[in-house]
């Protein structure tokens, strides 16, 4: 009789996917796979003992933990190992890694959701994407706790594991299940927020915060969920899951419907029918609705603060600073992504 062992609590098993399909992938696609799940072990066995992971406040309800640092530095050295003339801007070291002015630029988040993750609560995922010429070419989200893996190259699709996923159909808002993130540091719109929840809870089926926007675009590209919006995210809260969108079918902007949205601070990702009615509720909320769009020279913060109509924080002026550092190609109209000049050939699925 066969010897039959119990499981390993921690220890996923290997998927189809990454078995059968990893050959068909794009190679950069693949290495950003590779360091996901890398980050992805780490996490996991972290998680079996959270009460000893270290936790520190970079400011109030904003945490990070020794966890996202090591996952952060195994996915750095993971990509600049296969391609050492990259850039990098990451949650945790901004564009400290990597080759400065690259034109691939990897946008990394480790862990997001680490307030869910220090309490146990398991939804958190590891995000990676590659900007080339600042266009997303190469999108991965890691669920390490189900062992999923969302992916996408640009024009070719995007797959939960082995299977190849769509936005949902539902054409109603009332029908739908939308998915959003709650302001949590000080100076967020908290009044205005709940203003806009409110709008959308009365216009739907149902409003979920799981609290891993990544993890959430992720859901809208599957189809779980079929619209998400929030404020106040950073480019590698939103890189990878907006592209498995994009692929998927649907639409990725800022509240008001422009496309270009990853360092406007706000996102609303749903299919295309369900999108134009998020966007007719959200748009008055935009920061933009009324501003008129000057001529841009470079990412400045004198720019994002005149069309804001506030000031940001110190932190949010680090990382566009950081940005700058990193991809100064981005030139005319800097927060608007260019098509790509030069973009890796693609291998076939």
């Amino acid at each position: 009789m066969p010897l039959s062992l119990p499981p390993i609590v921690g220890l996923q098993p290997v998927s189809f996917f990454h078995t059968s399909m990893s050959a068909n992938l794009h190679p950069m696609l693949n290495v950003a796979i590779k360091a996901a799940r890398a980050a992805g072990a780490i996490i996991n066995r972290a998680a079996l003992d959270v009460e000893s992971v270290r936790v520190s406040t970079k400011q109030v309800n904003d945490f990070v933990t020794d966890i996202d640092q090591k996952a952060e530095a195994v996915i750095i050295e993971t990509l600049l190992t296969a391609y050492p003339t990259h850039g990098i801007l990451a949650e945790e070291s901004g564009s400290e890694h990597g080759a400065q002015g690259s034109d691939f630029v990897w946008i990394i988040d480790p862990l997001d959701g680490t307030t869910n993750f220090i309490h146990g609560f398991p939804v958190y995922c590891v995000s990676i994407a590659l900007a080339v010429n600042g266009k997303v070419e190469q999108a991965v989200v890691y669920d390490p706790t189900r062992n999923d893996i969302f992916c996408a190259t640009k024009g070719r699709g995007a797959y939960m594991n082995d299977r190849r996923i769509r936005v949902s159909k539902r054409t109603r808002l009332q029908e739908c299940l939308i998915s959003t993130g709650f302001p949590y540091r000080p100076g967020d719109k908290l009044k205005q927020h709940l203003s806009m929840l409110g709008e959308i809870i009365s216009q739907t089926a149902g409003v979920r915060r799981p609290g891993a926007a990544a993890l959430d675009l992720a859901y809208v590209a599957a189809g779980f969920s079929d619209g998400f919006f929030e404020s106040g995210l950073q480019p590698w809260d939103v890189a990878a899951g907006s592209l498995l969108v994009t692929e998927a079918g649907g639409l990725v902007g800022n509240y008001t419907g422009e496309s270009e949205f990853l360092y406007e601070k706000e996102c609303v990702a749903a299919n295309p029918r369900i999108y134009g009615q998020m966007v007719t509720t959200l748009a008055k909320y935009s920061k933009f609705e009324a501003a008129p769009k000057p001529k841009k020279t470079s990412v400045g913060r004198a720019v994002v603060d005149a069309e804001a109509g506030q000031q940001d924080t110190a932190a949010d002026h680090a990382v566009e600073d950081a940005f700058v550092a990193a991809k100064p190609t981005l030139t005319a109209k800097p927060r608007r992504i260019k098509a790509a000049q030069a973009a890796a050939p693609d291998a076939p699925f």
